[in-house]
């Protein structure tokens, strides 16, 4: 009997012993490749020398301060770094220990940035259906994934939904990603308008959906379109790259891509690479300076923010990943691995879409590609699509419920940023025998 409390108290876990580069090695002896990065996280792979040698000699100097004590000069040069290579004006950090609390913190940011202004009337969030921003009850109380939230619903602040951008389901025939995109950013206007401009403070969501849609990706101009729609009504634009984000899609920050700046954005995951917990939520210059200006204090916190040997190690794993180019990496692999999944797939009948930025790509099953109708919601392809992979000695994210929150089955792959061709194509190998187990054509 085990006096751990696992998340799935009835699933029988084996022991992961060690991990090297891009596989994990069970109690066994049996490795599996670890093509998902746990949940998007390990983007430098295991074992990595540098990243441990700067744990260590973190840990030789201070391990851990209270940050109304102290800073440390880790969390001083990751602020910096980070500050640097962001867009536009994100230039203040404010570290945590993962995703929910970055955006618990960012929620709780905006809120005081109307306050301190002079404009308390702006409470109401925006966020989208199908989206995911963590579990804590600020985070899950604006997500849009309805299995997830269900059970808590009476503790959660009401929040309000517009649709995702899901252009393999939503966008219509004979409709332009252009066109796609202003029907997208009107039914926000409509929203923020039906609320009371005066009332919003903040449209929040993810810049490429994660685990709920599978790394679903927006059209070329949507992103600077709901940034339009955002500013001619003075409502904050927040984005959760916590999954996206630190590279996973090609880009250190995600929304470079789609050329827009939030005004708070949220990381996590690949920041660390699950070497030590670490997240961060970094904020513009105008809202940072209208806390200076006003109360002067951020009325929130955490015990472990700003954690030193948990900023050394991002520090080192940032600095790797630049050193070895690794994001000219993730871009190659990327369409290596897309197109490999299509020639591999592109013709099952249970293979709807193939999708993604970067090493960062999600697989969507249907019954039939022409109908794109769901698989049986009972049946839980995606739970035996995990299993069998595991048999192959592949690790994939798999979710249920993509389309609704109940039906839709999609598998998330979000292998190393270290992988090469000869990795890529033995996860493609890998992941196509699972499905035709799973779903023999």
């Amino acid at each position: 009997m085990t006096h751990v409390f696992h998340r799935n108290p009835r699933q029988h876990l084996d022991f992961a012993m060690r991990g090297q580069g891009i596989e994990l090695f069970d109690q066994n002896g049996k490795g599996y490749i670890d093509a998902s990065g746990g949940a998007a996280v390990s983007c430098l792979g295991h074992g990595h020398p540098v990243v441990i040698q700067a744990i260590k000699d973190q840990l030789d100097r201070i391990a851990y301060a209270h940050s109304s004590f102290f800073t440390t000069q880790a969390a001083e040069d990751l602020a910096d770094f980070l500050a640097e290579r962001a867009p536009g004006d994100l230039d203040h950090v404010y570290f945590l220990s993962g995703g929910s609390e970055a955006v618990e913190a960012a929620l709780k940011l905006a809120r005081q940035y109307f306050v301190e202004t002079g404009q308390p009337a702006r409470r109401h969030f925006i966020a989208r259906r199908q989206s995911y921003h963590g579990n804590t009850l600020g985070a899950l109380a604006i997500g849009g994934n309805a299995w997830r939230r269900e059970p808590f619903l009476p503790l959660l602040v009401p929040a309000h939904h517009v649709a995702p951008c899901y252009a393999y389901r939503d966008q219509l025939p004979g409709e332009s990603e252009e066109q796609y995109a202003e029907r997208l950013a009107q039914e926000l206007e409509q929203k923020i308008l039906e609320l009371g401009a005066g009332n919003v403070a903040a449209f929040v969501a993810e810049t490429v959906v994660g685990a709920t849609a599978g790394a679903l990706a927006p059209v070329k101009t949507y992103w600077r379109r709901m940034r339009e729609v955002c500013d001619r009504h003075g409502v904050l634009l927040i984005l959760d790259e916590v999954m996206s984000g630190m590279g996973r899609s090609g880009h250190l920050f995600a929304c470079a891509e789609d050329d827009v700046v939030p005004d708070i954005i949220a990381i996590a995951k690949g920041l660390g690479a699950g070497y030590q917990p670490i997240g961060a939520m970094l904020a513009s210059g105008r809202i940072y300076d209208a806390i200076v200006a006003g109360s002067g204090f951020f009325q929130h916190g955490h015990t472990y923010m700003g954690h030193a040997t948990a900023c050394a190690a991002a520090l080192a794993v940032q600095e790797v990943i630049e050193r070895d180019h690794l994001l000219a990496n993730v871009l190659a692999r990327g369409e290596q691995l897309r197109g490999e999944l299509r020639s591999a797939l592109g013709q099952h009948r249970n293979v709807g879409d193939i999708r993604g930025r970067g090493l960062f790509v999600g697989v969507e099953f249907v019954q039939d590609r022409a109908g794109k109708a769901a698989l049986d919601p009972a049946q839980k392809t995606h739970a035996r699509l995990k299993t069998q992979a595991m048999h192959n000695g592949l690790l994939m994210y798999p979710m249920g419920g993509t389309i609704d929150g109940v039906r839709g089955d999609h598998v998330l792959l979000a292998p190393p940023f270290i992988c090469t061709d000869a990795d890529i194509s033995e996860i493609v190998a890998r992941f196509a025998a699972t499905v035709s187990q799973v779903l023999p054509a």
